[in-house]
């Protein structure tokens, strides 16, 4: 009886692979991004600005900023405007990083400012609803989970909107 169990389990699991394989296929890198548009009259400049002011008003601190675009242009290869800004909230991330390590790749948390192709202006940041539908956390961090994707989404349409 035994072997034939592990028979038939040994015979399902390449199915259970595929079936795992399948729904890993039907999420594109697009589903795991927030993605905002800079209102019409709102310069990149003027996204940064509002993005600062708003990350200190929430008490949220800009840990790093990256110009990307200079350090490209630095060597000699041009690129249209792309910089990233990370924040982060010390308290809530040490919080996260006691329940579990892992949460460490998704920190600081961060916002890029892009410059498309076609010349138009985005702010992007990780979708942080997909973050917390997989995490099983205890209701006081799934409470700062939720304040983290809040302000985040904050600081973003302060800067999409060009709101001081």
């Amino acid at each position: 009886m035994r072997k034939i169990l592990l028979s038939l389990l040994i015979a399902l699991l390449p199915l259970t692979f595929l079936a795992t394989q399948t729904h890993a296929q039907s999420m594109t890198i697009a589903d795991t991004v927030l993605k905002m548009p800079l209102a019409e009259g709102v310069s990149m400049d003027d996204a940064v600005e509002s993005m600062k002011l708003r990350a200190n008003t929430l008490n949220f601190k800009l840990v790093a900023h990256l110009p990307l675009y200079k350090e490209l242009e630095s060597m000699g290869v041009e690129a249209k405007r792309i910089e990233i800004f990370q924040f982060c909230d010390a308290r809530i991330a040490n919080e996260m990083i006691k329940e579990n390590i892992d949460f460490s790749a998704y920190l600081p948390c961060r916002i890029t400012l892009i410059e498309d192709q076609d010349g138009k202006a985005w702010l992007t940041t990780l979708d942080l609803n997909k973050v917390i539908e997989m995490a099983d956390l205890p209701p006081n961090l799934m409470e700062n989970a939720v304040k983290v994707r809040d302000t985040i989404e904050e600081i973003m349409t302060a800067g999409a909107t060009g709101d001081l």
